[in-house]
């Protein structure tokens, strides 16, 4: 069927992250070499991802050309095969221990050629790349495989494909097959590069247990006439119940997953541990605060917390853990407003101190029986004052928390050693992420939290009958929170019993339980047996991917001998299986007359000073400044003039800052004039440094601003049906805190937003969607969507399209992002950027309101009754709405619905 409504509010996204296959001319003449086809098959099997990407190209060029293969894949993912395939010969790549590729990669850097095929890209994702020359007319086929467990995380998996061939393609096809034998209950998708020309070529297919997404854009539609360039996104969830999870069986293998629903959730005694030091200073600790304060509100009353702020000293908000109280969680919320940055980075300390706080509330017997104590630490940077020695400062904190509480570390930005914290987290228990320096670094921030917020089950064992399993991955984990999973994989015995049970025990608040749950071995290998587009003998797949990350990730916390026995292990399970991991290499050959090999090898997450590196959305772009060229970097403009962000070298005499403006753009001065280089900080204008500016420049200023203001963008424009005067302009004089805008309980839609009547704008509008249990809150800055504890981010005029039952929501690159449903109101939100700029609402469909609308702007949908003009001034009406009269005038405005520039009308106009 068509991709119209699959789908639902709750449950795990899956995405398959980033595929990416980019090839490219390296002359002038960009289509000499030229993609004839490409296809991504994706075959998701009971959680597990099994991925193909290929290519092909022909070069139609008469000479030699380069041809570069690239592709982004999960960076939890092990790629397990490539191969080119160049005029009929197979050139594959061999994967080896990692010393053994050493000799060919030093050989490589040696020769000053670049020999790492695999690096970091993105947040979640490792890019694959590989050139080879192709010959005339000649054709090359280049295919690669890789393979994931996907991990849920507050309840979603998801699988991204990130198309940017950069080129026309002929061919293009992308296929995803899914099959879980527990139900799949809900499956969407969502696009960045999709339109209402391209819906067509998607279509899904879904009964109880399986899917079929497939994206085939078709040549005859036109829907092959523009480079793609964007994201795919599918998400889906599977049926759970309150049971000791689902046991699947296929080729002598099983896995074992647990989810169960319904549980109650654990209280929790949480210690946040908050790095307040220089280095924090500016957006960071901004961000860090804003994200803090949402935090605490999400905190339960049965919960208790306390704060910890650090920088050389460090200061705990109370002397005790106090519980999570409407009046605590106000004053806490006040301490951490005022959080400011400045001194030294004192870790150890600061990790002690709470480690003292959780001990001391034990001992006096204020913690409450069977709740979890977590400890989370954010910091951005390495330790400079008292215990420097990371080694230390890891044993000092294990040898205080002694198994007793769960440590998580978050690493803001990329100044501080995230070795260090996955160590110090996982020898107590916890995990450890990086947080990237973004516009939405708070919300990865609330993200984290969500993830820990809701403890369920301490203390989980799995049982299986000895003479039934063996080679069991690992078998007892600290904790199960809710929207997460554990898997437990393990190999059946030859002469295992014709059922399989499980025990699971765990802790909940007040009392121990158990899980028990079997699986007929037979009725499980035939269930797998009969799809024919499953990838079959995953299961022993599985099993290996998952012991590998276990090893790998119990060597962080080992040494010595136990650590050579886990690597080993990790070893040669990666050869046999042919995975590349961090213990090994993959070979790629190449034809004679070339470099004859390259390597490729698996990245790990470790410190990077090139931050932008890791932000796959920055682009470049150059453009004029006075009579040079400036490069464009992420939103910062660089020039060699530029010495440091805000510094000047080369100029004489004091520099100072002025807004830009359109008048700049005209800006020229004698041929020695100095430059005036622009900078840009995120959430600030734009800036240009300069020396002093000429008077007569100073004048043709004067004469531009004297000129006539220019008309303006009312704050909002309603569309009233059924009115012989169908739009009214709404200016908002008067506002004290968040408006209910309008509220529609028919309809399940509410809006609401903050209107700053200083600066004549929204400064946020939120929509809440009540079926559907989702806000789209919109800012400035972004959009933002929250679903079951989980919030999305999207950028202004990246293009979006999204389909879900009960909604579709897309974005143009006019940054009009609307929210639609059949026999539903049609809300829209819109980054106005011209006169009498600020985010803008607009409302379609508005005859479908119910006669229960109300608001600030929903009054306006009730009864309305008009006055005929004065007889002084015809420009002049009343308007009375449920017994109350405005005045309204007759004026010309600027009309934002369809987008900057805008057009201009003549509306009614009214002040509220």
């Amino acid at each position: 069927m068509k991709a119209s409504g699959l789908g639902c509010t709750c449950g795990i996204t899956l995405v398959l992250l980033s595929l990416l296959a980019v090839l490219h001319a390296t002359t002038a003449q960009k289509n000499d070499i030229s993609i004839y086809s490409f296809t991504v098959d994706s075959k998701v099997s009971s959680r597990f991802a099994h991925t193909v990407v290929t290519s092909r190209v022909v070069n139609r060029a008469e000479t030699v050309q380069e041809a570069t293969f690239q592709v982004e894949l999960p960076k939890r993912a092990f790629i397990t095969n490539f191969s080119m395939i160049i005029e009929g010969v197979t050139y594959p790549g061999n994967i080896k221990e990692k010393a053994a590729a050493q000799e060919q990669y030093s050989a490589a850097v040696a020769r000053g050629e670049s020999a790492g095929l695999v690096k970091a890209t993105g947040r979640k994702t490792e890019q694959f790349q590989v050139s080879v020359n192709v010959a005339p007319a000649a054709k090359v086929t280049f295919e690669l495989v890789y393979e994931e467990l996907l991990k849920r995380q507050l309840g979603v998996y998801e699988l991204l494909l990130k198309v940017q061939p950069q080129q026309l393609v002929k061919h293009l096809q992308m296929d995803i097959h899914i099959f879980e034998p527990q139900g799949i209950s809900f499956l969407k998708t969502e696009s960045t590069f999709m339109t209402s020309e391209l819906a067509n070529a998607l279509t899904i297919s879904q009964n109880k247990t399986k899917a079929h997404i497939q994206f085939k854009p078709q040549k005859t539609a036109g829907q092959l006439d523009k480079v793609l360039d964007g994201n795919f996104i599918v998400r889906y969830d599977v049926n759970r119940t309150l049971s000791g999870g689902s046991i699947q069986i296929e080729n002598g293998y099983f896995v074992h997953y647990f989810a169960p629903e319904g549980l109650p959730t654990i209280p929790k005694n949480v210690i946040f541990v908050i790095d307040k030091s220089g280095s924090m200073s500016g957006r960071k600790i901004q961000q860090t605060r804003e994200a803090l304060i949402k935090i605490l509100d999400d905190l339960k009353p049965n919960d208790q917390f306390n704060l910890i702020s650090f920088s050389g000293d460090v200061t705990h908000w109370k002397p005790l853990l106090v519980p999570a109280s409407p009046e605590n969680v106000d004053q806490a919320k006040r301490y951490a407003a005022n959080i400011e940055a400045h001194g030294g980075t004192n870790i150890n300390d600061a990790m002690l101190t709470a480690v003292r706080l959780l001990q001391s509330a034990n001992q006096k017997e204020l913690l409450s029986d069977g709740s979890v104590s977590l400890i989370i630490l954010l910091t951005d940077g390495d330790p400079t004052v008292g215990e420097t020695s990371p080694a230390r400062i890891q044993k000092n904190v294990q040898k205080a928390i002694d198994g007793q509480y769960s440590l998580f570390c978050l690493g803001f930005g990329f100044d501080v050693s995230y070795v260090f914290l996955e160590k110090l987290a996982l020898d107590n228990g916890g995990l450890a992420r990086r947080i990237y320096e973004d516009s939405d670094s708070a919300l990865q921030l609330q993200d984290f939290y969500q993830e820990v917020a809701n403890p369920l089950l301490t203390a989980v064992t799995f049982e299986y009958p000895d003479n039934a399993v063996d080679k069991v991955s690992q078998d007892n984990f600290r904790l199960l929170f809710k929207g997460s999973e554990i898997v437990v994989v393990g190999k059946l015995r030859d002469q295992s019993p014709d059922v399989l049970s499980a025990k699971v025990r765990g802790q909940l608040h007040m009392q121990n339980i158990t899980f028990q749950t079997e699986s007929s071995v037979a009725e499980q290998e035939k269930e797998f047996q009969s799809p024919k587009y499953i990838f079959h003998s995953f299961m022993e797949r599985l099993w290996a991917y998952l012991t590998i990350q276990q090893l790998l990730e119990q060597m962080v916390s080992a040494s010595g001998a136990e650590k050579q026995a886990l690597e080993t292990r990790a070893l040669n399970l990666s050869l046999s299986y042919s995975f590349v991991t961090p213990l090994t290499s993959m070979v790629v050959t190449k034809p004679e007359g070339e470099q004859r090999s390259e390597v490729a090898e698996k990245p790990v997450e470790t410190r990077n000073k090139h931050k932008n590196f890791y932000t796959s959305h920055h682009s470049f772009s150059r453009f004029p400044v006075g009579d040079t060229m400036h490069r464009k970097t992420g939103g910062i403009y660089a020039d060699s003039v530029l010495t440091e962000r805000r510094g000047y070298r080369g100029q004489a005499g004091p520099s100072r800052r002025i807004p830009s403006d359109p008048w700049r753009d005209g800006l020229r001065g004698p041929p020695n004039a100095p430059l005036y280089p622009l900078y840009h900080t995120p959430g600030e204008p734009d800036m240009m440094l300069a020396p002093s500016i000429p008077g007569e420049v100073l004048q043709e200023r004067a004469k531009v601003t004297s000129s006539p203001a220019p008309i303006q963008a009312p704050p909002v424009i309603l569309m009233l049906p059924g009115q012989s005067v169908n739009r009214l302009c709404v200016d908002i004089k008067h506002s004290q805190g968040p408006m209910k805008l309008l509220s529609d309980p028919d309809q399940g839609i509410e809006v609401t937003g903050q209107y700053e009547t200083e600066k004549a704008q929204f400064s946020w509008i939120e929509v809440t969607l009540k079926n559907l249990q989702l806000q789209v809150r919109a800012s400035p800055e972004h959009v933002v969507v929250t679903q079951n504890r989980r919030n999305s981010a999207y950028k202004w005029k990246e293009t979006l399209f999204s389909m879900m039952p009960g909604l579709n929501m897309t974005m143009d690159k006019t940054g009009l992002l609307l929210l639609s449903s059949a026999d539903k109101v049609t809300v829209g939100l819109l980054p106005w950027d011209g006169p009498g700029e600020g985010l803008r609402l607009l409302l379609r469909d508005t005859d479908r309101f119910s006669s229960h609308v109300n608001g600030t702007l929903g009054q306006f949908y009730q009864d309305v009754l008009w006055g005929p003009p004065t007889e002084a001034d015809d420009s002049k009406r009343t308007l009375r709405v449920q017994g109350r009269d405005y005045s309204a005038t007759r004026l010309v405005k600027l009309d934002y619905q369809e987008g900057s520039p805008g057009t201009e009308i003549s509306c009614w106009s009214v002040e509220l």
